[in-house]
């Protein structure tokens, strides 16, 4: 059979749009002699739809627009995710597959397995499909099964490694005397590095257990903090891959699965590489799919400032990006140098706004009340330095709002080292509508530049060289405040990715001392990440939707 898969970007809401863009690929596909088209998980709502499931006009519209359908469904069949009605007892709607075929639809599959871990929450709206469904149908004279991407999962994605239904959906096909020549799985499955292997690894034995062709289709894009790498692919009943789709892009690949040719499947085999499409494409939609069209980026002549302003001109072009330098009477002369150069190599627009007078005047205002002292003096304390971070805050912010015929957004420029140990200012540097770098560590940061040097435009040697710094009080150093980054990154992995606790970190060979304060210092610096910008997720754990933390609370 031939087989189209259309891995497609979808914006979440725009039925119409995502809509059409599954009509289109579905002509294109019908065009190219196929049999059956299969898009990816709530395609027609875009994924993750959220609290959109919960109001009727969406779900009015989505019905709609099915009746819309169904006259352009000929022969090939579509298969297609949808919010579908729950016609028994508890929650209202099911996360379907719905097959469409001559005008009609034959065939509906329910997700039995409703993810409720890290940044997945289906509980909250779906109701689980009866175990005990029939899970195929008849097409062109083959058995097709379908299946809905937790149920190939089992749960085995969760925090703990472990399964967490008693059912298992690839299990039962195999125990019916029913079995499929073909699997379809359909799915909105998100990227972080390392992802792509696992899901080959786990499709490919899926395939030799049920000893049948396996469709893998998955989502590309951005939406919110959640990227979806594409990497739809097909393999053989011997697990060998016979087609795949592009990564982070939008493709329509056509799947004979009568095919014996290999063809090489996209491992994550560059993880600099990845990151950095990933950045560039979950920044490009984010932009774009909340209605703006240009951004507005603090340069510090700092290495965050520096990857983010590459990563926004990638995203955008260098003509829908502006740099905004904001010398204090402690910037360092080689900081605005470094800035101005890189504005220059990536030919953006570059203003520099001193914040020297606005510094003073707050300086005056408040000495009255609360004194006022040379920060890193001895009476000094944080409080002169987090004053400069507001006022540059509080520039780009006028900057953005004084909009004109564009639409900006400013972007934050701080990474997960910095916000995990809450080495940032509230209402300064954390001020903006979107953060790329919140979930990568500042060795990674360092990482995406020497890629950036490689590969892309130049970063300025100083910025590669010099220490980090916020350059907020005389001769300051990141170091002053934190411990090395090489010391504090892989602690900080072990903490919040691999969810290690005090002992076990001690215990893979770091200082209980070092173990002991970054683990407070995370903890405590909840509230602050809660008012940060939204950032992208690229790790198996960040900050945001996926870590429920709670901040008035007493921590081990």
């Amino acid at each position: 059979m031939k087989i189209a898969m259309l891995q497609q970007n979808f914006t979440v809401g725009d039925i119409e749009g995502n809509t059409k863009k599954i009509m289109d690929g579905y002509r294109e596909a019908c065009d190219r002699g196929v049999e059956l088209v299969v898009s990816s998980e709530l395609g027609l709502f875009g994924y993750p739809p959220k609290d959109l499931l919960e109001r009727k006009e969406y779900l009015l519209k989505q019905n709609e627009v099915l009746e819309t359908l169904l006259p352009h469904i000929g022969d090939a069949a579509l298969i297609l995710g949808a919010a579908d009605r729950n016609i028994f007892e508890g929650k209202p709607l099911h996360n379907s597959a719905l097959v469409l075929r001559d005008r009609s639809i034959p065939y509906r599959r329910h997700k039995s397995l409703l993810p409720t871990y890290d940044v997945f929450d289906e509980s909250r709206y779906f109701e689980s499909g009866n175990p005990k469904a029939v899970t195929i149908f008849a097409h062109k004279g083959l058995n097709v099964g379908i299946l809905i991407c937790e149920e190939i999962w089992n749960g085995t994605e969760n925090p703990y490694g472990e399964k967490l239904y008693s059912y298992d959906p690839v299990g039962r096909i195999k125990d019916r005397l029913r079995h499929p020549q073909i699997l379809i799985v359909i799915n909105a499955s998100p990227y972080y590095w390392g992802k792509g292997n696992v899901r080959f690894s786990l499709v490919s034995g899926i395939a030799q257990e049920l000893y049948c062709t396996v469709v893998y289709v998955n989502q590309v894009g951005g939406n919110d903090d959640l990227i979806f790498d594409g990497r739809s692919f097909a393999v053989d009943k011997n697990g060998n891959c016979i087609s795949a789709a592009k990564l982070f892009e939008e493709d329509i690949v056509i799947v004979d699965t009568k095919s014996k040719i290999e063809v090489s499947y996209p491992f994550d085999l560059n993880q600099t590489k990845d990151l950095y499409d990933a950045l560039v494409l979950g920044t490009r939609d984010y932009v774009l799919k909340t209605g703006h069209d240009f951004a507005v980026v603090a340069l510090s002549g700092g290495i965050d400032s520096a990857v983010t302003a590459h990563i926004a001109v990638e995203a955008l072009g260098r003509e829908n990006v502006m740099g905004v330098g904001m010398p204090s009477p402690f910037s360092s002369q080689d900081s605005l140098d470094d800035a101005w150069e890189l504005a220059k190599i990536l030919g953006i627009v570059f203003c520099a706004i001193p914040i020297f007078n606005i510094y003073d005047a707050c300086g005056k205002a408040l000495k009255p009340v609360i004194g006022w002292y040379e920060p890193g003096s001895v009476n000094g304390d944080v409080t002169e330095e987090n004053i400069q971070a507001r006022i540059r805050g509080l520039q780009v912010m006028a900057i953005t709002n004084r909009k004109g015929k564009r639409k900006p957004l400013l972007i934050s420029t701080g990474n997960k080292s910095e916000t995990a140990m809450g080495f940032c200012t509230l209402y300064g540097d954390t001020a903006g509508g979107f953060a790329p770098l919140s979930d990568v560590l500042k060795t990674d940061v360092y990482n995406l530049a020497n890629y950036i040097c490689r590969f892309r435009n130049q970063i300025p040697k100083s910025t590669l060289t010099k220490a980090p710094t916020a350059d907020l009080r005389p001769n300051q150093k990141d170091e002053d405040s934190l411990p090395p980054y090489r010391i504090l990154d892989p602690i900080l992995h072990l903490y919040i990715e691999e969810q290690k606790g005090f002992e076990e970190i001690v215990s893979s060979g770091h200082d209980e001392a070092t173990v002991r304060r970054v683990i407070d210092q995370v903890n405590k610096n909840e509230f602050k990440r809660r008012q940060m910008p939204l950032g992208l997720k690229v790790t198996s754990k960040a900050f945001g939707t996926g870590r429920r933390w709670p901040i008035a609370a007493k921590f081990l």
